[in-house]
């Protein structure tokens, strides 16, 4: 007679295998006060995109007839000392906003995560040059160094981002020197070298990308400090040139009528607020996505 085997007889569990992806996802939606972020900045893309479908009035326009308009259901945040619609503007402003952002921090991440790089892989007086170079740009805070360069460069919004390109670019080159000087002491890195890789092809294809998830966490938060920094320089007149809209001019222009028309400051001014703090708390959640030591939560 033939036994019977049951079938969980030399079953044996394993694990189940969880998709970087799940994880990532977890861990980055945790918190519902980064959906509400999320929202904000997809909120922010969308209508940069479609400004000139969402502005119900030409934000460039003057209409002298209409100036200091109240809000009301034709001008749902008033206007203007010229009569330009503020809602209309607030939603141009946001073009203004993410382009300095995301030119801003491409062009200063790039020269700054290259410089970093090269000083951290070549060392001795490489290093100590580039290093010490960048230490001086250090001495001033971000927006003090901005300030001065575009006030020598002149407002507009080519010279307002290389002001603030320039700003960036030590932040970067700092962050990525000491990743760098990390990463390259690593087996695979040694194993490189002993193959014969040139010092290139290592530093593009084994170290920037190991460096990137960390990068990536100081370019998100870096936009929402760019954004507040340009809405500083603009408040202060050396921003983009009139009639262009850019809400840190809005918010200038809006402080002389701060109790009879709060709408010219205080749209612009929320909306500021808005974004950078979204900027921040999705910067932050995805440090946390991307930190190796959360990985194993599902």
């Amino acid at each position: 007679m033939k036994e019977k085997h049951t079938g969980d007889e030399g079953f044996s569990e394993t694990p189940v295998r969880i998709s970087e992806w799940r994880r990532f996802r977890r861990v980055f939606f945790e918190r519902k006060i980064v959906i509400f972020g999320f929202a904000v900045l997809l909120l922010m893309v969308l209508t940069a995109i479609f400004a000139p479908l969402l502005a119900p009035y030409d934000p460039y326009e003057p209409d002298m007839g209409a100036s200091l308009v109240q809000p009301n259901g034709e001008h749902l945040l008033g206007t203007d000392l010229l009569g330009r619609d503020t809602l209309s503007r607030l939603i141009y402003g946001s073009r203004t906003a993410l382009a300095v952002g995301f030119i801003t921090v491409a062009l200063g991440g790039i020269i700054g995560i290259m410089l970093g790089i090269i000083a951290g892989y070549a060392g001795g007086a490489v290093n100590m040059i580039i290093m010490r170079i960048l230490d001086a740009f250090m001495c001033f805070p971000m927006l003090l160094l901005a300030l001065v360069i575009a006030a020598v460069l002149g407002s507009g919004l080519e010279n307002i981002i290389i002001a603030m390109s320039v700003a960036v670019i030590p932040g970067y080159a700092r962050v990525t020197h000491g990743l760098t000087l990390s990463i390259k002491e690593s087996d695979y890195i040694m194993a490189q070298r002993t193959m014969g890789s040139s010092s290139i092809r290592i530093m593009l294809r084994h170290i920037l990308p190991n460096a990137i998830p960390s990068l990536l966490v100081l370019v998100t938060m870096q936009l929402g400090t760019v954004i507040l920094a340009e809405a500083g320089l603009s408040f202060l007149g050396i921003g983009i040139d009139p009639p262009g809209a850019a809400w840190g001019a809005m918010v200038s222009d809006g402080y002389s009528y701060l109790t009879r028309n709060p709408a010219l400051w205080l749209a612009p001014g929320v909306a500021i607020a808005l974004v950078v703090f979204a900027f921040n708390i999705v910067g932050d959640s995805l440090r946390d996505a991307l930190d190796p030591r959360l990985r194993g939560l599902l």
